[in-house]
């Protein structure tokens, strides 16, 4: 069980909510009823936040750290569904209907997660306009990302996927060390984990990198990904539209 730790002043604990979209349309007085709401805990690396299937109905706000959402299925295998970092919300689904969690939350790094009870959840949105108004908008916007996925995976090929993938991950978290050219992005994913977040085997995706190594425009290493030419890293993405260019190693891996 975990206890509720104390960071931050009431005052930079305002403040920050101010940086989260689901928050910006209050006022200091409503902001401070939440932050007074709020419980914050510390999570390291590998910590699971909540299982699939648990029947609990806490919301999520990431303070620090990064988070990964993933299914399992009844035979085992999972399935990566999202990456969440600091600023995000999740858990909101089970607060509001509650029903047991769709997913599981793994800490991928040490984390500090401030969370609501959902009951007190609910009863903000019903005095609290603006953040009902909030949460419409929060939830539309997954819905968008969760249609664009579809659509990658139609249209692109296990490589084209992966790439799409870890592109949307630089434009959130990705670190400029060249303003349009070279990137760092640090995920703490391992290869099984990547290979999850697109429908692939992990040899598949091991190949895929050390050939995209070799060819000198990215690298990845410990969960680290260094983008050394991001404009051929999305030339190679937009190549494998339609999934023809995965076939052939495909075919390679299984002979």
């Amino acid at each position: 069980m975990k206890t509720p730790i104390q960071h931050d002043t009431r005052k930079d604990n305002i403040a920050f909510l101010k940086t989260v979209p689901l928050f910006a349309l209050l006022n200091d007085s409503e902001l401070a009823i939440l932050v007074a709401d709020f419980l914050s805990y510390d999570y390291i690396k590998d910590d699971i936040l909540f299982w699939q299937g648990d029947i609990s109905s806490d919301l999520y706000l990431l303070r620090q750290g990064k988070v990964r959402i993933y299914k399992m299925s009844p035979g085992g295998r999972e399935t990566s569904i999202n990456i969440f970092s600091t600023g995000d919300i999740f858990g909101e689904f089970a607060a509001i209907d509650r029903q047991p969690r769709s997913a599981t939350a793994l800490a991928i790094s040490r984390c500090v997660v401030w969370r609501m009870d959902g009951d007190v959840f609910v009863k903000n949105l019903r005095h609290m306009p603006d953040l009902a108004l909030a949460l419409n908008r929060l939830l539309i916007g997954k819905l968008r990302w969760t249609a664009e996925f579809a659509e990658t995976v139609a249209q692109y090929d296990a490589a084209g996927r992966l790439l799409h993938i870890l592109l949307l991950y630089n434009e959130q978290y990705g670190e400029a060390l060249e303003e349009g050219k070279n990137y760092r992005l640090e995920l703490g994913l391992n290869q099984d984990d990547l290979a999850s977040l697109v429908g692939a085997r992990r040899e598949w995706v091991n190949r895929l990198l050390q050939n995209w190594q070799r060819q000198g425009w990215m690298e990845y290493k410990a969960g680290k990904i260094i983008i050394h030419d991001l404009a051929r890293m999305k030339q190679e993405r937009d190549r494998r539209l339609d999934g023809d260019l995965g076939d052939l190693l495909d075919q390679q891996l299984d002979e």
